[in-house]
């Protein structure tokens, strides 16, 4: 599962580090602390619209270009087997048990102590990876690629 707080932090962050600007630098233009700032580029604390629109407009971005990103990043996780909707573990008993399909599938076959299941996918201009924990807790990274080439990692 994606929390969308998450994807929004992620692409705020990218913006912020595209720019080389600090925390410090952002959160002093957006007037809100520090350590807030952290936490919901963290995906930690879910931003009223106010204070995303606040964080915005101190990177020089608008509100719609960001949710525009987010909802881009969405849509292609969205078509990631078993990332936004958690496939169910089968019943049978895991010595008598079949692959599952997807994600499950691949947490299945992998030996204990590899890195968790990672998906990829991309339309062009956005790549989202994948990194599927638990059944229920995905870690979700965007790569966007900017007009002049320039690759930012969310």
């Amino acid at each position: 599962m994606v929390l969308l707080r998450r994807v929004i932090g992620d692409a705020l962050r990218a913006r912020r580090q595209g720019q080389h600007r600090t925390l410090r630098e952002v959160s002093t233009a957006a007037n809100v602390s520090l350590g807030y700032l952290s936490e919901i580029e963290r995906g930690q604390k879910e931003a009223s619209s106010e204070l995303l629109a606040a964080i915005c407009e101190a990177l020089g971005a608008r509100l719609s270009e960001l949710l525009g990103e987010v909802s881009s990043t969405l849509q292609l996780a969205e078509g990631m087997e078993g990332v936004l909707v958690p496939v169910e573990p089968s019943p049978v008993p895991a010595q008598d048990a079949k692959p599952a399909s997807g994600a499950m599938r691949a947490a299945a076959s992998s030996p204990a102590g590899e890195a968790p299941v990672r998906q990829v996918a991309t339309d062009g201009k956005v790549s989202v990876s994948v990194h599927q924990e638990t059944p229920l807790k995905a870690t979700l990274r965007a790569t966007r690629k900017r007009d002049r080439g320039v690759v930012y990692a969310a």
